[in-house]
């Protein structure tokens, strides 16, 4: 902190702290405004914690990242926790390039106690999941925060956390560098304007050779630090990284210089060595105000297809997750996912963590208990109150959970990622072949070949042109409510040959005619009451219309609710036991009367008593016959239906094939049904809500739910789609071969561009200085190419859909 006569000044945003000082312990200091965390080292000198290590005397040295040691303090920054998991999204500005990626998705090779680690490049975070228990050979917070700073991927950190707040990195030093670079350069270039004219004064030549040792010298060892530092931190850790064969290049070019000057009084490459630096510092500053401008957030808050149940003075609304704000209370029903941290007061919580842990085991949670977002209730309904803004980015990042990743390997990625662990070591084989070839041939040609091979060849375009392309369709398709895993699922989307689809909540929806009760006699005001708030606690199409029978917005407390996939739910209220679902579900002794009926049934029974039945009239969502059978030109389409076969000679038409309908399935029968297809060389996208289908999402190469505003998607589908655009499917699916088409031309355009690059490095004629420019324009070129490509073909394919 800085110190004034009226106040104290915060170094990180600069505001004035008040007296009422936020006290974490005694040895921490929370700034007010905007919640940077800072060391008390005494009580009149509080110093910002990037800036606390005591190295002087035998004052023990203070780690930056201490503050993480403070459990009040890890808990606002973790994304959750149970007894020895933790997970944890840092924000690292210094992500560039493929070797980053490379590496900061291999930090489990570093230390075992983290259990995998995934980028997010465009955003410049990565998600890391660790073991936080250290007796189990695990990792603190603190350590992981650490090791990624001793590696050279120092994470920005505030309370505040700059992942969802956008925060920028700071390009102050990068452009103090780039303004050294540039002065001594120009400078350089005066001196050694003699040796430009052919003038051969000896005195003035070594003169300047000399002055020119000095301009160079802070432009190597400090404009170039950057790279002084990856490299060092990469062989650290056993990793050539790209940035070797670019520092081998400054050095050679730098030393050979030196010894130019001095033994041979000539006027040695600073010239080229600091121009080249400066065009290299042009180009990465240059490269980041790109990036940053044709990338994008995914935060998704306007569109988002999900919505959460509020409670406002005890009423039920349906409202977007990310309307949620901090003291809101919200309904979870069984199989709902928390959005948000949250406090139970109200139910019994049995929570499926599998979202963020990969395991299925449920926790009980009390009353008064603290819940992390990601978490699937199981059971009744329960009632809580937000703590803390609702982050989609988080919920992305569950959804994305490895875990929960099929065993498809991109072919595109997988070349991409060939050549960038491969191309370090390509490169500087060539370079010292080419050297020495160049060394027993014409000398004078060796340094310009060797730097200029090591800069021009650069697989960050092969890296970039995938996810910003990728990347660029994923925003594009989202603000077209088609809200997809990742970039890799428009690869295999665009792969796919057939579509299946689910009926019940697919292509059918909630809306239409209310259900109609038929039994031995009309239901009682009690017993309907039952029903519905038995009903209240799915989400289930089905349950839900059936839900709407009553006006009501108040509902009855179920006990022991348990909801059967495929079959029914049931639960218990006073004593009283209701069940609601098929008729061997209700009562294993009914005959199945449901296939005589011409629409969807759902059997009732209280206390043990079958009471009758409700029929739910079909409703199919608007222009889903046509979307059918245009998708029917281009796929082979099927339909799986638990329903019964009432439907089947009105949906024939909308197939091309009537033996492609399937009806009474059970969700164990529509998994075994798409390995079948697979099994006959298909490539499946199955289309389904997610309820009673998420084996099948699973298996399929593309999962898609569809949902009509809730908050049920299953972590088993690789994309959601919301249930009005459904009839966009055609449109998405032509836009996913387009991607593919684009990302294969901007590899074609980039190899081209290495080999014509290459051929003239090699022959001695290209400059190491006029190399520094083009490496950089290539991947600007191709970033620009993928992302406006893909940004241009999707405006003019959704511009009229908006």
């Amino acid at each position: 902190m800085i110190a004034t006569d009226t106040a104290q000044l915060c170094f990180h945003c600069g505001n004035e702290c008040p007296d009422e000082h936020i006290h974490l312990e005694e040895k921490y200091f929370c700034c007010d405004g905007c919640k940077t965390v800072y060391e008390i080292l005494d009580q009149n000198n509080l110093c910002n914690y990037y800036q606390i290590e005591e190295k002087s005397g035998n004052t023990p040295q203070i780690s930056r990242f201490e503050f993480l040691d403070n459990p009040e303090i890890a808990k606002t920054l973790l994304d959750f926790q149970n007894e020895s998991i933790s997970k944890v999204t840092f924000y690292i500005p210094t992500i560039h390039c493929s070797s980053c990626l490379y590496l900061l998705e291999n930090l489990y090779r570093l230390h075992e106690g983290i259990e995998r680690s995934q980028v997010d490049f465009l955003k410049k975070q990565v998600a890391v999941t660790f073991r936080h228990n250290i007796a189990d050979k695990g990792i603190s917070f603190r350590q992981l925060a650490e090791l990624l700073s001793a590696v050279g991927y120092e994470p920005l950190m505030s309370l505040n956390d700059v992942v969802k707040e956008k925060k920028k990195p700071n390009d102050r030093k990068l452009l103090t560098q780039l303004g050294l670079a540039g002065f001594c350069a120009g400078n350089i270039m005066l001196f050694s304007f003699p040796e430009y004219l052919g003038l051969q004064d000896d005195t003035y030549k070594l003169l300047f050779g000399y002055l020119n040792i000095v301009l160079a010298t802070p432009v190597v060892f400090y404009s170039a630090s950057g790279y002084f530092e990856s490299v060092y931190k990469s062989l650290r850790k056993g990793i050539v990284n790209i940035d070797f064969p670019i520092l081998l290049s400054i050095l050679v070019a730098f030393f050979r210089g030196i010894y130019e000057v001095i033994f041979n009084h000539g006027a040695g490459y600073f010239d080229s060595v600091t121009g080249l630096i400066f065009f290299l510092l042009i180009g990465k500053w240059f490269q980041q105000k790109t990036y940053h401008f044709l990338s994008f957030e995914r935060d998704y808050k306007s569109y988002f297809p999900l919505a959460v149940t509020r409670l406002v003075f005890g009423e039920h609304e349906s409202v977007s997750v990310s309307a949620l704000k901090k003291g809101d209370k919200i309904l979870i029903r069984n199989g709902e996912l928390i959005p948000a941290d949250s406090l139970l007061y109200k139910g019994e919580a049995n929570i499926d963590y599998s979202f963020v842990t990969g395991e299925a085991a449920l926790e009980r949670k009390q009353l008064g208990d603290f819940l992390f977002a990601g978490g699937r209730q199981v059971g009744a309904s329960i009632e809580m109150e937000v703590l803390k803004d609702v982050s989609q980015s988080y919920l992305t990042q569950l959804w994305n959970n490895d875990t929960f990743q099929k065993e498809q390997e991109s072919r595109i990625k997988s070349f991409s990622n060939l050549v960038g662990k491969y191309f370090t070591f390509g490169v500087l084989t060539l370079a010292f072949s080419v050297a020495i070839y160049w060394y027993f041939t014409d000398v004078s040609k060796m340094l310009n070949a060797f730097s200029a091979i090591l800069i021009i060849a650069c697989p960050c375009t092969l890296s970039l042109s995938y996810p910003f392309a990728l990347g660029n369709g994923l925003r594009i398709l989202g603000k077209q409510h088609f809200y997809l895993k990742n970039g890799d699922v428009i690869e295999t989307m665009a792969n796919c040959d057939t579509i299946v689809f689910d009926k019940t909540g697919t292509i059918t929806t909630s809306e239409g005619a209310k259900p109609h009760f038929q039994g031995k006699r009309p239901l009682s005001v009690f017993e309907e009451m039952l029903v519905v708030s038995l009903a209240h606690n799915s989400s289930h199409p089905i349950s839900q219309k059936i839900k709407a029978i009553s006006g009501e917005k108040h509902f009855l407390a179920i006990e022991d609710f348990h909801e059967t996939t495929g079959k029914g739910i049931e639960g218990k209220y006073h004593g009283h036991f209701v069940k609601l679902g098929s008729s061997t579900f209700v009562n294993p002794s009914l005959k199945a009367e449901s296939k005589a009926f011409s629409a969807s049934v759902a059997h009732l029974s209280i206390d043990d008593e079958y009471l009758g039945y409700f029929t739910l009239p079909n409703h199919y969502r608007k222009d889903i016959e046509s979307t059918i059978k245009d998708l029917g030109k281009k796929y082979d389409t099927y339909l799986l239906s638990g329903d019964n076969q009432s439907e089947r000679v009105h949906l024939e038409s909308w197939f091309k094939n009537k033996e492609y309908l399937h009806f009474d399935c059970t969700p164990q029968e529509k998994l075994s049904f798409i390995k079948k297809l697979q099994a006959e060389g298909k490539k499946v996208i199955m289309i389904g809500d997610g309820l009673n289908d998420a084996g099948a999402l699973k298996q399929a190469e593309i999962g898609i739910a569809v949902t009509d505003d809730a908050l049920n998607f299953t972590p088993m589908s690789d994309g959601i789609i919301a249930a009005e655009h459904l009839k966009e499917l055609p449109s998405y699916l032509k836009y996913s071969k387009f991607a593919l088409k684009l990302i294969r031309f901007s590899y074609v355009f980039s190899l081209m561009y290495n080999c014509i690059g290459l051929t003239f490095a090699v022959q001695g004629t290209l400059s190491p200085i006029v190399a520094a420019i083009l490496m950089p324009l290539n991947s600007i070129t191709l970033v620009g190419i993928a992302s406006i490509g893909m940004v241009v073909k999707g405006n003019k394919m959704f511009k009229n859909k908006e």
